[in-house]
């Protein structure tokens, strides 16, 4: 067994000694006669090599044949574990590959991916030759998405039939789903978590919707293309509507008469507007806007809609903000620096109750003085401290 172990280590080669002790009387009589030289105690050192050669000179089988007909197959341990790294070399180098392919090699984000992939061995538990696969699959899907390709919001289902063919290939619980849930926690800067509401909000964020119902816009004063639908009459009633991806299938929307559309981060704007009576069309983002939103405003402003954006005087306001207008084509509403010096004029009596900026500033692309002005009075404005202005424009 020694002898069996000492060859399958040396990948099958008869090379380097072995020693071996504890010999029987009958032993060293055997191994004298293997070695053609006396074996005159209980331990011997035995040059495989040479007892190879003489095995071979004397017509029989070479080592490790004659092992091999004692003790059964052998295996060759280096060339084993050579073959498994060949084989996860190769998963790598294709995913590399597709990578160059998609275009995302200059992603900032790529290779904090494929690391983290590696340490999470999220592809360990299928054959190197599903792993290749599904890896490449994982890239085609990366580049894909709605925010690293700059689309249009897109249903789960769709990116998978698109990528894979089978609509479930990005569930709960598949391998692809992980890998690109991973690069989507590393393109927004958020931690890989599990659990369903954590998987749902990493699909949102990099632009996929998962279901067509469990999210929705608040809406009010919308109105479809044909007329008489349960949209108009909400909207007739001055009631608020929020509106799920399905019923953006069921529905087409048309641009109001005066075409103007607001879009406001707080839901308080869209409350007292229904209280005050205003027949405006509007839409509420919620903050980060969920991809369901992203397709009401995209449907309005495919009908000629006008979209007019505000939010909060913050760092995470302007964030949105400038997604909103630089992304989705959404005019500034009341978002200008002159608003924002306005605004602390008439909080003034507040001033001091108004919470400092927090976090890194946030450029304005639409109007850079702003974060000038911002920067210099380090102060927080919320949306809902702006109610009489906003109502204002909204007839």
């Amino acid at each position: 067994m020694l002898l069996a172990e000492r060859l399958q280590r040396n990948g099958l080669q008869a090379t380097g000694r072995l020693t071996v002790d504890s010999l029987t009387r009958d032993e060293r009589h055997a191994l004298a006669g293997l070695l053609g030289r006396p074996v005159p105690n209980d331990r011997a050192t035995i040059d495989l090599a040479a007892l190879d050669g003489r095995l071979r000179a004397t017509g029989r089988a070479g080592l490790v044949a004659l092992v091999e007909r004692e003790t059964g197959p052998l295996v060759d341990r280096p060339g084993v574990r050579a073959a498994r790294r060949s084989a996860r070399d190769a998963i790598w180098s294709a995913g590399r590959a597709q990578i160059t392919a998609s275009g995302l090699n200059s992603r900032p984000w790529i290779e904090a991916w494929l690391d983290d992939v590696r340490r999470a061995g999220a592809l360990a538990r299928l054959t190197p030759e599903r792993a290749a696969a599904t890896l490449v699959a994982g890239v085609h899907c990366l580049a894909s998405l709605p925010v690293v390709a700059g689309g249009e919001p897109v249903a789960r289902g769709d990116l998978a039939s698109l990528i894979t063919g089978n609509a479930h290939a990005l569930d709960d619980g598949s391998v692809l789903a992980s890998l690109v849930l991973r690069a989507a926690a590393v393109i927004v800067g958020e931690p890989y978590r599990r659990g369903a509401a954590a998987r749902r909000a990493l699909w949102q964020a990099v632009g996929v919707q998962t279901d067509e119902v469990s999210t929705t816009a608040l809406t009010i004063g919308l109105r479809s293309q044909s007329g008489g639908t349960w949209l108009d009459v909400r909207s007739a009633s001055g009631w608020e509507t929020h509106l799920t991806a399905r019923d953006l299938r069921r529905v087409e929307l048309c641009a109001p008469s005066d075409r103007n559309v607001f879009v406001c981060e707080n839901p308080r704007v869209i409350e007292v507007a229904i209280d005050r009576g205003k027949t405006a069309a509007a839409v509420c983002t919620h903050g980060q806007p969920a991809i369901v939103v992203l397709a009401t405003l995209g449907q309005l402003r495919a009908a000629g809609a006008e979209l007019w954006y505000h939010g909060d005087f913050d760092w995470p306001g302007l964030s949105i903000a400038q997604h909103m207008v630089g992304v989705h084509g959404c005019r500034p509403w009341r978002m200008a620096a002159s608003d924002y010096l306005d605004a602390l004029a008439k909080l003034a009596p507040l001033a001091g109750e108004l919470p400092e900026l927090e976090g890194a500033a946030v450029l304005a692309g639409w109007d850079p003085e702003l974060t000038t002005e911002m920067s210099r009075a380090n102060r927080t404005i919320h949306e809902e401290l702006l109610l009489d202005d906003l109502l204002a424009d909204m007839m």
